[in-house]
């Protein structure tokens, strides 16, 4: 066979890390905190079982047929309303529903990002995104971030110095620091980004497991400019496997990303979409939500008492206050991509730093997922993996 030229932009995608990531969740003798999964146990199976036998017995033949590209109408107007728990008001026309958040952030970049074009991300920032974009053959610029995510400041000087025509940003219990942005840096965000230009993708999948603390407004909520896109999903609180997202946005870009859905699968699945309304919609999303924070809240607590008990002096770690996820920083001479077979040898997982920049950087950090593990796998999987770090310390 002669040798398969594939396209330019699938070279150096990053994937590896995603499928393996996904692969090492799959294996029963390893506690994997690689993942960014719901518990199993968060899984409404019940009720979605009895909604979906529903939906088929008696509207069948509409779910089974093509739908609308935009979405399934009811369930745009229930979010309409929804996202103004967020400070957003929208109309439904400016809703559209996509296949999970994932797809969002690929429709923002179709719609926007030429080759060689540039879009700011966090450091760090979410590694599927960054592989999103590269398909887009696209320049990255980094925007510092501190204990309370994006610094303004350096988002100004980033753009000076990169013309970029996108911001992504992750504001709310950060993937993969768990860090959440102020108000007054969001607001700031916004106004930055109007004031030059410059289209922020505001990707929004956690802020509904939030245990501790007051809502935040998002960054959205504050643009004057038409320049944000607020993307949500329901795969982090109801289910990752229907693939049902949305994002809200300015008619112009709305229009825009609409065309990009029918490019890319016409539409999101019928049933998937009334399966999701009709939970939020006969009082299941509130009790459900309030089960899993208290369950996950609990894993939070004990995860981080378990790096205080097990992990040595020298490392730290945040201290989210919702989520899935903690991010720990070991000293500077530790390589955890090295560390990574010694964890795994002693039957734990985790994802290393340095996947979630865009420029080389997180050698010394790890992404710790504490909602897929029991209270048990929790401590003996930490204790595991502190042992593996305090002997590459030397300690």
């Amino acid at each position: 066979m002669e040798k398969i030229a594939f396209a330019a932009r699938m070279h150096d995608l990053g994937g590896d890390v995603v499928r393996n990531m996904f692969l090492l969740t799959e294996n029963p003798d390893i506690i994997s905190f690689a993942g960014g999964m719901p518990s199993p146990d968060a899984l409404p199976a019940k009720q979605l079982h009895g909604i979906a036998d529903e939906l088929i017995r008696d509207a069948g033949r509409q779910i089974l047929q093509y739908g609308t590209i935009e979405g399934y109408q009811p369930l745009r107007e229930w979010l309409a309303k929804h996202v103004a728990q967020q400070g957003i008001e929208t109309s439904p026309d400016q809703v559209l529903i996509t296949s999970g958040a994932q797809q969002g952030i690929d429709l923002a970049a179709k719609s926007f990002m030429n080759p060689g074009d540039c879009v700011l991300v966090e450091r760090p920032t979410y590694l599927a995104a960054l592989t999103i974009f590269k398909t887009y053959e696209v320049e990255f610029g980094c925007v510092d971030s501190d204990d309370y995510g994006i610094i303004p400041e350096s988002f100004e000087e980033a753009i000076a110095r990169h013309n970029p025509k996108m911001l992504y940003v992750v504001p709310t219990f950060q993937n993969p620091t768990g860090v959440t942005l102020p108000a007054e840096r969001r607001k700031a965000v916004a106004e930055i980004a109007g004031k030059h230009g410059v289209i922020v993708v505001e990707d929004d999948p956690y802020a509904k497991l939030r245990y501790d603390g007051e809502p935040v407004p998002s960054i959205a909520s504050y643009d004057k400019n038409d320049v944000v896109i607020f993307l949500g999903s329901f795969s982090k609180f109801i289910s990752p496997g229907l693939r049902v997202g949305y994002a809200v946005s300015p008619p112009k870009i709305h229009e825009k990303l609409a065309e990009g859905k029918q490019t890319t699968d016409f539409h999101t699945s019928n049933l998937s979409q009334r399966m999701i309304y009709e939970f939020c919609t006969r009082g299941h999303l509130e009790p459900h939500l309030e089960s899993i924070r208290k369950d996950y809240v609990v894993k939070r607590d004990a995860a981080l008492r378990a790096l205080e008990k097990h992990f040595p002096k020298g490392a730290r770690w945040t201290h989210p206050q919702g989520g899935l996820f903690i991010w720990v920083v070991l000293p500077e001479y530790i390589d955890t991509n090295e560390l990574l077979p010694k964890a795994a040898a002693r039957n734990v997982a985790y994802i290393p730093g340095v996947p979630f920049y865009a420029d080389g950087g997180g050698k010394n950090a790890m992404r710790l997922n504490f909602s897929n593990a029991s209270l048990e796998q929790l401590d003996r999987g930490i204790k595991s993996l502190g042992e593996v770090v305090a002997e590459a310390m030397g300690v």
